[in-house]
Formats: C-alpha cells, sequence, structure tokens
C-alpha cells in the first residue's frame, strides 16, 4: 500500500491513542510533528486510569490539534477507585476533553472483575449522557453483554458512543449501529488475516466509520510489529480507502466529517 503523499492528502484524525504513554518518553513533540508531517490533523488521547489524568490533559494543552478523553479502562477496575458520575462530568468542562472513557468490558484477561466492569461501564454511560459527549468502548470477549448493556442503556436515555478498535463479531457490530454507534478501524483491520473484519467494516455505513492507531499498540502493516504511533494511521485509512472504493482523500475527508459529528468539541 503506497504511503499518502502528505503534501496532497486531506488531513485524517487518529481518534484514539496513549501519547502519555511511557513508550512515547523523551519524544512527544517529535513523533506528534511526524503525525502532522504525515498528514495527520487532529488525535485524541485517552486516558485510561483517572490518576493520570493530569498529565493526559497537560499533553493536550501543550499541544495544537491534541485533544483528549478519560476513563477507567475496563482491564484497570478492579485496581482502581471506583469512578463517579460527578468526577467524570467535572472533567468534562475542560475544553479540549472531548469523550468518555475509554470504558468498556475485557473478558480476556480480566473476567474475574466483569460485575465490577459492569457497574464502571454503566456510570461511564450515564456520564456521557449528562454531557452530551460520545463514549469510548472498549470490547474484548464480551460480546453478548456489551450489546445488552449498551441496548438496556440507550433504551433508559440516549447517548453517542464509538466502538474503539473495533475488532468483534458481526453481531455486536449490528447492534452499536443499529443504537447510532460508530465503528473504529485500527491497524488490525490491515493486518491480512482480518479479512472477516474488513467486511465488517465494508458493510457498515461510510458515515459512522472513524479511523485510529491505539498507539503505541497494534501498528499496521509494514511497522507490524513495531511500536505503533499517530503518524501511521495513514496507513490504516489508505485500507479503509480501498476497501470503500474510494480515493484517500476522500477516505479521509469523510472520516474526519464523521469525527466532527461525533466529538462535536474537537470540530475542525
Amino acid at each position: 500500500m503506497p504511503y499518502p503523499d502528505a503534501g496532497k492528502a486531506v488531513p485524517v484524525v487518529d481518534s484514539h491513542c496513549h501519547l502519555d504513554f511511557p513508550d512515547f518518553d523523551g519524544e512527544r513533540d517529535a513523533l506528534i510533528d511526524r503525525a502532522r508531517a504525515a498528514g495527520v490533523g487532529r488525535m485524541v488521547t485517552i486516558c485510561t486510569r483517572l490518576r493520570n489524568e493530569p498529565g493526559v490533559r497537560a499533553i493536550a494543552e501543550t499541544h495544537d490539534g491534541v485533544f483528549y478523553a478519560a476513563g477507567t479502562h475496563p482491564m484497570s477496575v478492579a485496581d482502581e477507585p471506583m469512578v463517579s458520575v460527578d468526577e467524570l462530568v467535572a472533567l468534562a468542562a475542560h475544553p479540549k476533553f472531548v469523550g468518555i472513557g475509554e470504558t468498556g468490558l475485557d473478558y480476556h484477561y480480566t473476567a474475574d472483575s466483569a460485575a465490577a466492569q459492569q457497574d464502571s461501564l454503566r456510570i461511564h454511560i450515564e456520564a456521557a449522557r449528562q454531557t452530551r459527549l460520545p463514549l469510548i468502548i472498549h470490547a474484548r470477549d464480551a460480546d453478548d453483554d456489551m450489546a445488552r448493556i449498551l441496548t438496556e442503556e440507550h433504551r433508559a436515555g440516549a447517548y453517542t458512543c464509538v466502538m474503539h478498535c473495533f475488532s468483534s463479531g458481526p453481531a455486536l457490530a449490528q447492534a452499536a449501529l443499529d443504537l447510532g454507534f460508530y465503528l473504529s478501524m485500527s491497524g488490525i483491520a490491515a493486518f491480512p488475516r482480518s479479512t472477516e473484519l474488513r467486511d465488517i467494516f465494508k458493510a457498515a455505513p461510510l458515515d459512522r466509520i472513524l479511523v485510529e492507531t491505539d498507539a503505541p499498540y497494534l501498528a499496521p502493516p509494514p511497522h507490524r510489529g513495531r511500536r505503533n504511533e499517530p503518524a501511521f494511521v495513514t496507513r490504516t485509512a489508505a485500507v479503509g480507502a480501498e476497501l470503500f472504493g474510494m480515493s484517500y482523500a476522500d477516505f479521509a475527508a469523510q472520516t474526519s466529517a464523521n469525527f466532527d459529528r461525533l466529538f462535536w468539541k474537537a470540530a475542525a
């Protein structure tokens, strides 16, 4: 897949990365500069433990085009104090705070905390309702419970949501799309063996697709196995453009418009 020409490409958005992680210590300014040079106009850096929120906020405050979100990652729920709706709502007052989470359910490694994860998820959903900010969902090996809770809560009161780094099955994808939610395409969608996942994205409405890196994780080819970074979202966007039969520029423009609609506080 040819690398997009940054001089000609429409800016694309990395809707989910983790710029505060120690993988980037000593070179955050440089990697943000590399992302801009590659044609990445905006980034959302995600705080996964509220104790780290001040540092994540500082990164967003320091850099134009960098926004942030915060919540308790489901794999951290057992090790962190249970977050409150009021805490999340208070954080949302910051002008660069644009989303609630990431939150969700992960039964792959942390199924023993499933009940607490579900409680935490419902708290984050209520904060998303109150703030009108999008919920950012992590889902792994929990498709049935995820679909059930998202649907139950939406019936109790509408909210918006993105299924970050979507790599679950078609039933959860359809449940999310039926609720008006968005699916975010990560480097996993560019892996050669991800045919079924690409088919899920291809069947989804184009106006409900975002792209992300989840950096430092899940680098797309040809960087697979190395540390990921926001500049590489252009690789995933190039795969998305091919999947939808579009030019890179048109796909970048469409996913950026989708991002603006969902992450309205970060709209261009």
